[in-house]
């Protein structure tokens, strides 16, 4: 097993990666984003059935 690593002093540690989640969005832009999923999804009906 490998000891925790240890940063020198005068050596930062590397910023925090944040991964992105929709819990992380506000309501609008939640709404927003369920829109387009929704128009999206009936366009694709809308060429399945033109086609």
């Amino acid at each position: 097993m490998d000891p925790h690593p240890h940063h020198h002093p005068g050596h930062v540690h590397p910023p925090a990666t944040v991964s992105p989640s929709i819990l992380r969005l506000s309501a609008l832009e939640r709404l927003a984003a369920a829109a387009m999923l929704i128009a999206m999804l009936w366009g694709a009906v809308i060429w399945a059935m033109a086609s």
